[in-house]
């Protein structure tokens, strides 16, 4: 019995010391993930072939779709106007997929998806659950592109547009750098919790 209490003490301590420094960060991190709209498309393959077709439908969607999403406020509303044109977004996958004579086949929805953390530049996103504007090209098992639609990061390419969405705090997370270690380990943490639920 008292081996296992040595066991249990420090383990339990352990455990501890990381929730009190995890939980303030897995909190604002939770904050982040609710206040942005993703854009995350999948290329069919690893091939560059099936890699450089990725990046030209991502090029023509952000031109195609520049109009229907420059007057939206809220996260809300890019959710619900990329539900309500769901099909411009899918024409224009489709139209870039046909002019480059490729068959592939391409599916597009709006739903809420597990991300692993994400550096983009500038910035870094930690992991969690977003809402994510999916696109996915033939079998979509190639590596993945993803930008932030919502606020829009991907047209301007500028972190000062996480000003209208984000606390300092929030901002300040995801441009420094100190703080990817601790995303890294709440990262950990979260794909425990969800093999857990599964």
């Amino acid at each position: 019995m008292s081996k296992k209490i040595y066991l249990f003490v420090p383990i339990f301590l352990i455990a501890l010391i990381l929730f009190s420094i995890m939980s303030p960060i897995n909190t604002l991190s939770n904050d982040i993930s609710q206040k942005v709209l993703r854009l995350h498309i999948l290329a069919n393959s690893d091939s560059k072939a099936d890699q450089d077709l990725k990046i030209k439908v991502k090029d023509n969607i952000l031109k195609d779709t520049a109009y229907i999403f420059k007057d939206c406020n809220t996260l809300d509303e890019s959710i619900e106007t990329a539900n309500k044109n769901i099909n411009i977004i899918q024409k224009s996958a489709e139209n870039t997929l046909k002019n480059c004579n490729s068959n592939y086949s391409v599916k597009v929805y709006v739903d809420k998806e597990f991300f692993d953390i994400r550096k983009y530049k500038d910035f870094t996103l930690p992991s969690g659950y977003y809402n994510t504007i999916k696109i996915v090209i033939g079998e979509g098992k190639g590596h993945n592109w993803w930008c932030v639609m919502y606020p829009s990061v991907c047209i301007s390419a500028c972190t000062d547009d996480f000003d209208k969405v984000l606390t300092k705090e929030e901002k300040k997370m995801i441009t420094s750098k100190k703080y990817i270690p601790k995303f890294k380990m709440l990262e950990i943490v979260n794909k425990l919790k969800n093999k857990i639920k599964s």
